[in-house]
C-alpha cells in the first residue's frame, strides 16, 4: 500500500516537471507510505511515490524501472500472482533485479502494454511512463479497491494522484464545489461514477485504463461484471457451496502474501468472521484480530467478536470510542477522506485502523460480501415490493390505491407505522427508481427540492441524483431485478465503501485488503442462481451454508448491524452544538448552498423525535466541514516531513 502521484507536460509547451511542486504533492500523501519515498523526472514528466513497504522490504523501492530505464512505474497495491507470472516473463529474456510484485508489472507491459493489467490478480493503481513512445498508462483495479484520482489542464498537462489532496497541493486547479455532482452527494451519500465533489478532479473508474499522449487521453474499459451464464452447466446446490467455499479459500490464501504481520478487523460479522476463521487454518501463530465498539449498548457488537476470536483463539485487540473521541476526529478523517466523510462508520473505522498499526502493517476486511450475495436488508424488501406492487397496481383500481396512499398520509407523522407502509408499494410506484433509488436515499429528490437554494439549483441544472445509477441498472446484462441492483450496487456504492476503507486505513498507515473481492470469486459469485445470494429473506446463503459447522451458529444466524454509531442520540443531546456549528452556523447560510429554514425543520424533526434524520444531519455537518477546509482554505492537514528523502533521476 502506497501513494503515488504525478505530472505529465505536453512536449510543445516545452517545459520540465517542478521537482518542488511534485515533492510537494508526494509527501502530502506521506500518511500512505512512511518508509520510504522518491522522485522520477523524466522530460515533461515526473512521477512520485511514498511507500509502506509489505513485499520485498529491501528491494522495492520506487519509482522503479525496466532494465535500460525507458520505462518507469510508481504502483499501489498488491499483486497477488505476481510469482505466477513471473517465472514465464524470465523464460521469455526478462531479467528480475527484485523479488516484489511491482518489477512483473513493469516486465509484463513491456510484452503487453495496455493490456498487460488484463492479466493482474490484485489491488491495483498504477502509472507507468513509456519514454520512448512518449506515454503515460494509469490503470485501476478491477472492482476500484485503490484509489486514483486526476485533473487534465487546459493546455493537456495531466495531474493524477492516490487522493485529491495531493492533487490541491499542485496548485494546477483551485478547488471548486461541483454543484452537478451534489444530489448525488445527497442521495447517495457520495458522487458515483467518474465525478467528485470537486468541478475539476475525476477519479479513473475501477476496471479501467487512461492514456495520455501530448495532452490527449483515452479512456478504456478494460473489465465488467458479467451474470451470463455462457453455457455453463448448471451446478446443483450442494455443488455451488462447495465450489464457492474452496474460491473464498483460495482468495483468504493469496491474500496472506507478505513479509509483514497481518491481522483482521473482526466485527462480529459473519464475512469478517469467516475470513478470520480460514485465515487461522492457514497461520501458524494465533492471527491478531482488532474490533471497534462504543460504549452504549446498542452500538456495540463487541461481544460477537469475542465470541469468534475464543472460537479460533485469536490474540485479540479492542478499542472503545467515546462521543469526544469520535467528533474530535471528524475534521481530521474529513481531510484524510478528501470529501464529506460519506458513512457514519468511517470514524470507529479509523480508531480500530489506528488500533491495529500498532500491531500488524495489514488487515484483512470483509467489504465487499454484501454487493456480491445480497447482504442488505434493502434487497429482499425491494424485491417483495416490487413483486406485491406489479400484482397490486394490476388488480386495485386507481380510486382504492389513492384511498391507501391517503390512509396513510393520515398517520401520525413520526409513527412507525406510517413510516414503514410510505416506503412500500401501497404508497410508491412499483419500479425501482422509487421502491430501491429513491426509497433508501438519504435525500429524496423532492427533499432536495426543498433543500437546495434557488441557485444551489441552478448551479447543479438537471436534479437527476438517480442518473448514474439508472446507466448501470441499464447497461449490466443480468436479467432479473436482484443481480441489476448488485451490479449498479457494486458500480456505486461499493466503490464508497472500498474508499472510506482505503482512506481511514491508511490515515493510521495500514494496509487493508479485500478477499472478497478476489476478481475470480466475484466472477463466479455473480453467476451463482439467485437463490444462492437470497433465499427467501436469508441473505448471503453461499456464505452462510459455506461457513455451517465452521462458524459459531449465533454468528451465522446474528442480524446484519454493520459499524453502528449513536450520533442520533449524540445529536440531540450533548453534542447538539455540532449541528448549530456547522449545519445551522452563518457560515454555512452564507455559502447559499441548503436553505436555513429547511434545515432548521430538520433539526427541529430530529429533537422532537418526530422523525430520525441523523444521517441527514450528518451529510449537512460534514458537507460544511469538508467546505471549510477544501473550499474555504482553512486545511486541517499539514505536509510531513522526514529527516532524508530519497530522489530517482535520470541516468
Amino acid at each position: 500500500m502506497c501513494g503515488i502521484c504525478g505530472i505529465a507536460i505536453p512536449k510543445h509547451l516545452n517545459r520540465r516537471v517542478s521537482e518542488s511542486r511534485l515533492v510537494a504533492m508526494r509527501d502530502t500523501l506521506a500518511h500512505r507510505g512512511p518508509d520510504d519515498a522518491g522522485v522520477y523526472l523524466g522530460d515533461g514528466v515526473g512521477l512520485g511515490h511514498r511507500r509502506l513497504s509489505i513485499v520485498d522490504l529491501g528491494g522495492g523501492r520506487q519509482p522503479m524501472a525496466n532494465e535500460d530505464d525507458s520505462v518507469w512505474i510508481v504502483f499501489n497495491g498488491e499483486i497477488y500472482n505476481h510469482r505466477d507470472l513471473r517465472p514465464g516473463l524470465e523464460e521469455r529474456g526478462h531479467r528480475y533485479r527484485t523479488v516484489c510484485d511491482t518489477e512483473t508489472i513493469i516486465h509484463l507491459y513491456e510484452e503487453q502494454g495496455a493490456r498487460a493489467v488484463e492479466r493482474l490478480s490484485g489491488m491495483f493503481a498504477f502509472a507507468v511512463w513509456d519514454s520512448a513512445r512518449r506515454e503515460l498508462l494509469l490503470a485501476r483495479d478491477r472492482l476500484g479497491v485503490k484509489p486514483l484520482y486526476y485533473a487534465l489542464d487546459g493546455d493537456g498537462t495531466l495531474y493524477f494522484a492516490s487522493e485529491i489532496k495531493s492533487l490541491i497541493e499542485a496548485r494546477a486547479v483551485a478547488p471548486e464545489i461541483n454543484y452537478a455532482a451534489l444530489p448525488d452527494y445527497l442521495a447517495n451519500h457520495s458522487p458515483s461514477g467518474e465525478e467528485t465533489l470537486f468541478s475539476d478532479f475525476k477519479r479513473l473508474l475501477p476496471g479501467h485504463t487512461l492514456t495520455w499522449r501530448d495532452g490527449q487521453i483515452e479512456i478504456r474499459k478494460y473489465w465488467d461484471l458479467s451474470f451470463a451464464q455462457n453455457g455453463q452447466p448448471a451446478l446443483s446446490d450442494r455443488g455451488a457451496i462447495e465450489q464457492w467455499t474452496e474460491l473464498f479459500r483460495e482468495a483468504v490464501r493469496s491474500h496472506l502474501m507478505a513479509d509483514v504481520p497481518l491481522g483482521v478487523f473482526l466485527s462480529g460479522g459473519v464475512d469478517s468472521s469467516a475470513i478470520a476463521a480460514v485465515m487461522s487454518g492457514m497461520t501458524r501463530e494465533p492471527i491478531k484480530t482488532f474490533s471497534v465498539g462504543f460504549a452504549e449498548r446498542e452500538a456495540n457488537e463487541l461481544e460477537y467478536a469475542r465470541m469468534v476470536s475464543r472460537a479460533f483463539d485469536t490474540d485479540h485487540y479492542e478499542v472503545i470510542v467515546t462521543p469526544d473521541d469520535f467528533f474530535a476526529a471528524m475534521p481530521r478523517l474529513i481531510w484524510h477522506e478528501d470529501e464529506p466523510l460519506a458513512h457514519l462508520a468511517s470514524v470507529p473505522l479509523y480508531f480500530v485502523s489506528e488500533l491495529a498499526a500498532r500491531h500488524v502493517k495489514v488487515v484483512l476486511t470483509g467489504e465487499g460480501s454484501d454487493e456480491l450475495m445480497a447482504g442488505y436488508y434493502r434487497y429482499w424488501k425491494t424485491v417483495y415490493n416490487l413483486s406485491l406492487g406489479a400484482r397490486y397496481h394490476d388488480w386495485a383500481p386507481e380510486a382504492l390505491r389513492r384511498a391507501a396512499r391517503g390512509a396513510i398520509d393520515r398517520l401520525p407523522i413520526g409513527s412507525a407505522l406510517r413510516h414503514r407502509l410510505s416506503r412500500t408499494f401501497l404508497s410508491r410506484t412499483p419500479d425501482v427508481e422509487s421502491l430501491y433509488l429513491d426509497n433508501f436515499a438519504v435525500f429524496s429528490r423532492d427533499q432536495q427540492l426543498s433543500l437546495l437554494t434557488p441557485e444551489a439549483k441552478e448551479r447543479a441544472g438537471a436534479l437527476d441524483p438517480y442518473a448514474t445509477a439508472r446507466r448501470y441498472l441499464a447497461q449490466s446484462d443480468a436479467t432479473t431485478t436482484l443481480n441489476r441492483l448488485l451490479y449498479a450496487d457494486t458500480k456505486t456504492y461499493l466503490h464508497e465503501l472500498l474508499m472510506k476503507q482505503d482512506q481511514m486505513s491508511m490515515a493510521a498507515s495500514l494496509e487493508s485488503r479485500v478477499p472478497f473481492l478476489d476478481h475470480r470469486l466475484v466472477e463466479f459469485t455473480a453467476r451463482l442462481p439467485e437463490r444462492m445470494k437470497l433465499r427467501r429473506m436469508t441473505t448471503k446463503y453461499v456464505l452462510r451454508r459455506g461457513m455451517k459447522g465452521v462458524l459459531p451458529e449465533p454468528i451465522l444466524t446474528r442480524p446484519k448491524m454493520g459499524f453502528p454509531a449513536p450520533v442520533g442520540a449524540w445529536f440531540r443531546g450533548a453534542y447538539r452544538s455540532v449541528i448549530e456549528d456547522y449545519a445551522l452556523s452563518p457560515r454555512s447560510r452564507e455559502r447559499g448552498v441548503f436553505d436555513p429554514a429547511f434545515v432548521r425543520n430538520l433539526v427541529a424533526e430530529h429533537q422532537s423525535g418526530a422523525r430520525d434524520n441523523s444521517q441527514r444531519l450528518w451529510s449537512l455537518v460534514n458537507f460544511e466541514m469538508w467546505a471549510r477546509q477544501f473550499i474555504d482554505g482553512e486545511m486541517y492537514g499539514h505536509r510531513a516531513t522526514e529527516p532524508q528523502r530519497r530522489v530517482v533521476g535520470q541516468r
